[in-house]
């Protein structure tokens, strides 16, 4: 038997069987790889069941009890969550996790899409660059915090640098103020993820045509409207992830609080998460620390398929 593939309308190809690429496999038997079916991934899935949804409906479960981690407990309702909303340090524990989460996010895309615009294609050291504004991502950032936390300190190089330009009354204990403390955290988050920010840009801004760019121009287009009708357009994309990832990272920031303030001075850079560690594991009030536990997650669902929707793909929607 052979194979006929036309090839124009006057000529034909006639291929033999044993010229074919893919031979059929001999002694009827099929490879092993042909039966990969759905129970090849079980035991990655009952895994992922175990310590991550399970672990979750358990804690969402003691939310709603008084237990103390140890010995027995009762089921007190919406108890732990009308605590949580009359206790002033737990409302601004909410509003701190909510000031990060949208501080850290607008700060970092701004300035990560201006780091990568600006070294996207014009730079000779755009490469050198890339590495040296990507660097602070791989770091640690409990490392990243108590270098912020030298910088930070009254005898610090912050605090020389405004004395050595003349200065001298805007030194302060920076991160023994209510009011600078927050701000601190807030501009060592942005200066660790902002390269991260950067890449994902970066990777944009290659998928956008420099044809379109260089026909706006032609067309007598400026700067300002090439970047917000042929840019933005072609990296929504990425605007999506970015501040996806942005805003459940700025939700879930712990170790760079930890590390700087612990919470402090007098609660005022506490956040959801910090409550979460001490309530259930520092003073043993593990129901109440699985509402807060269940208060962030409402809050970072909630946020994550807002924006979701709001950086949609609207032609795409349409034509759908």
């Amino acid at each position: 038997m052979t194979v006929t593939i036309e090839r124009d309308a006057t000529r034909t190809l006639t291929v033999p069987p044993e010229a074919r690429r893919t031979p059929r496999p001999r002694g009827g038997r099929r490879p092993l790889i042909s039966y990969g079916h759905w129970w090849w991934a079980l035991p990655a899935i009952i895994l992922v069941i175990a310590v991550h949804y399970a672990a979750t409906l358990t804690g969402g479960f003691f939310a709603f009890t008084n237990w103390t981690g140890l010995g027995d407990w009762e089921f007190i309702g919406l108890d732990n969550f009308v605590r949580i909303f009359n206790d002033p340090l737990m409302v601004g524990a909410v509003i701190n996790t909510l000031f990060l989460a949208f501080g850290s996010v607008i700060l970092t895309n701004i300035l990560g899409l201006g780091f990568a615009l600006a070294i996207n294609r014009t730079l000779k050291t755009r490469y050198i660059l890339r590495t040296l504004l990507f660097m602070p991502v791989v770091l640690s950032p409990l490392a990243v915090a108590y270098v912020w936390k030298f910088i930070f300190q009254f005898n610090g190089p912050l605090n020389g640098f405004l004395a050595a330009i003349g200065l001298e009354e805007m030194q302060k204990v920076w991160l023994a103020d209510p009011t600078w403390s927050i701000w601190a955290i807030l501009l060592t988050v942005v200066w660790q993820q902002t390269g991260f920010v950067m890449v994902i840009y970066l990777a944009g801004l290659a998928s956008v045509p420099v044809e379109l760019e260089e026909a706006a121009a032609l067309d007598g287009a400026g700067v300002f409207k090439r970047f917000w009708h042929v840019t933005v357009p072609g990296i929504r994309p990425s605007i999506a992830i970015a501040t996806t990832l942005g805003i459940i990272q700025g939700l879930r920031i712990f170790d760079q609080i930890l590390a700087l303030t612990a919470g402090g001075p007098a609660g005022a850079t506490e956040t959801l998460a910090t409550q979460v560690y001490k309530q259930a594991f520092s003073l043993g009030h593990f129901g109440f620390g699985s509402a807060l536990a269940l208060v962030l997650t409402l809050i970072i669902l909630v946020f994550a398929i807002l924006q979701q929707y709001a950086t949609r793909d609207r032609d795409a929607a349409r034509k759908a």
